[in-house]
């Protein structure tokens, strides 16, 4: 299932081929071997890509996030690196689902993610179907262990709370979580209030979610909601962040599994993204939902790769494990 990224993947303009100033991403990444990954001495962010959407099959989604990993690397290799020499860009490669087998992809995701906390270095998720976010709380768990509390800050549409009993999906993740894992809490910003059955909202309410209404952060209450977040992190020994981008508005980001015509504007998920990325306890995040075969002049997979871009800024210049 897991496959090594080669430099080639990484190509783009070049402003001077010495002068790290002047560097773009394709510059700086290093490609490495999952297996083979050890702590740096400086600071560092490490890319895994999650090659799947049999989740967004399972919950018929629009099928095509599978290729999402290297689209956005492609997007993001001409990025201008802005961030102190001694800062690194590590890519750990993609790990794909074969076929319907999307419970082992998700162990095998777990595995690196782990990994890579592990050895001290942030941790960037492509994804994939929103499925992947459940491979990405696995590795968490592993890796801060049993008994800390673990928050996940989600930004959504949709809850993503639908019964896995007769299969996990792409829109049971986070039910399956909170009811595996007592020690882990759950904040949703951005659900839509006709996103969401009624069962939805009674579920959410039965399993302590906190959640915000896309609808609440388009008006002036961003300290409101800030404070509400800041409080939740505090309350948390360590939290980790996912994107599902059919949060957003379909006119900035059309190329997505379950697009809408409501929905967040791409300044209110970056400036999410930059305020919980900053956040000490943050360890990872994940990006999910983008679907490249649907996209229109690549510009969801481009906002994608600066939303990308702006958790890997956050972490360096205001996380500790960076």
């Amino acid at each position: 299932m897991y496959t090594m990224i080669n430099k080639e993947q990484w190509q783009g303009r070049i402003d001077h081929p010495t002068n790290r100033v002047s560097f773009r991403y394709h510059q700086v990444v290093e490609p490495i071997n999952i297996q083979n990954i050890a702590q740096s001495n400086t600071p560092s962010s490490t890319i895994i890509g999650f090659e799947c959407e049999e989740g967004v099959r399972r919950n018929k989604g629009r099928l095509g996030a599978v290729s999402a990993p290297n689209a956005i690397r492609n997007s993001l290799s001409s990025l201008p690196w802005v961030l102190p020499v001694d800062n690194r860009l590590l890519d750990a490669g993609n790990i794909a689902c074969q076929g319907t087998n999307l419970e082992e992809a998700q162990i095998e995701l777990s595995k690196a993610v782990s990994k890579i906390l592990d050895n001290k270095s942030t941790c960037i998720v492509l994804g994939g179907g929103h499925e992947t976010l459940y491979g990405h709380y696995l590795g968490v768990r592993e890796s801060i262990g049993a008994d800390k509390k673990l928050g996940i800050v989600n930004i959504d549409a949709h809850f993503d709370l639908r019964s896995y009993e007769v299969e996990p999906s792409s829109g049971t993740m986070f039910r399956q979580i909170l009811e595996q894992d007592s020690e882990t809490d759950y904040f949703v910003i951005g659900i839509q209030r006709y996103g969401n059955t009624l069962e939805l909202f009674e579920k959410a309410d039965e399993l302590g979610v906190e959640y915000i209404y896309e609808d609440v952060l388009l008006g002036d209450t961003s300290q409101l909601y800030l404070k509400q977040l800041k409080e939740f992190i505090n309350n948390h020994d360590a939290v980790l962040l996912t994107l599902c981008t059919d949060v957003l508005n379909a006119a900035f980001a059309p190329g997505v599994s379950a697009p809408s015509p409501f929905g967040l504007s791409p300044q209110i998920v970056r400036s999410i993204i930059q305020f919980v990325t900053s956040q000490e306890k943050t360890v990872s995040f994940d990006i999910c939902e983008v679907n490249p075969s649907l996209d229109e002049d690549g510009r969801t997979t481009k906002l994608g790769a600066y939303f990308v871009n702006e958790a890997i800024v956050s972490f360096h210049k205001g996380n500790h494990r960076c």
